[in-house]
């Protein structure tokens, strides 16, 4: 398997995710045209992640997106169902609690982290409101939900050239410095198909997050959703 279909059959994600995981950071710098870093701050800042905290990163791959959260003195728990990602992940971090996990059923207790966070993984999740119930599950109360994606550039001229973009150059580009290009083409066919930001807003408040709000990143190519754990009332 290379390749996973639109209906995102789980082991199908997963293989595909296991196949692409040694040169995966790398084709994503240069996919993205080194706009990955760019982001990867701005999800840190948003997190705000502070020492004794507990934070999960779902879909975290080889925990390249968990860094500034343990820089920051949390404790934080990269999970990902692609056992390849936290095989390569192990060998790079072997101090931290790589944990695998499926985002529908994740293998965490209720209420156990402070924030909860997913950067573009959620895309690739079969059950996405099913995901971010259990998100929901796992926050303890007063707790934060951060979630950057792939969304819609707000400019119409400049979505027409994203998407040619997509389908167009991104596949070439990725044969030359990704170890399964096939992939690729799966990943421009998902960020098309992807809900926008207020439908992805919505979500998350019918899976129970208040305050849900977001913020559009080069241009609503990539979005920032934010929500929060509302504690009971007395």
């Amino acid at each position: 398997m290379t390749r996973a279909s639109l209906d995102k059959q789980p082991h199908e994600v997963a293989s595909m995710f296991d196949d692409v995981a040694d040169r995966y950071d790398l084709t994503n710098d240069v996919l993205s045209l080194g706009q990955a870093r760019l982001w990867r701050k701005e999800v840190a800042k948003a997190v705000d992640a502070r020492p004794a905290q507990k934070v999960l990163d779902l879909a975290a791959g080889t925990a390249t997106s968990s860094q500034p959260f343990a820089q920051a003195g949390a404790y934080v728990v990269p999970c990902d169902f692609s056992i390849g990602m936290l095989q390569v992940g192990k060998k790079r971090h072997p101090w931290m609690p790589f944990t695998a996990g499926d985002a529908t059923k994740l293998p965490f207790k209720d209420d156990t982290f402070d924030a909860v966070t997913i950067s573009f993984g959620l895309r690739n999740v079969q059950a996405t409101d099913t995901a971010l119930r259990e998100l929901y599950r796992v926050t303890k109360p007063g707790g934060r939900v951060v979630i950057c994606e792939f969304s819609q550039p707000t400019w119409a001229p400049f979505r027409t050239v994203y998407t040619e973009y997509l389908m167009r150059a991104l596949p070439p580009v990725a044969r030359a410095v990704s170890s399964n290009p096939d992939a690729y083409v799966y990943l421009a066919e998902s960020i098309r198909s992807w809900p926008d930001q207020p439908a992805l807003a919505a979500r998350l408040q019918k899976a129970g997050w208040s305050d849900v709000a977001w913020r559009n990143l080069t241009g609503g190519v990539v979005a920032l959703h934010r929500g929060i754990k509302q504690r009971a009332s007395k």
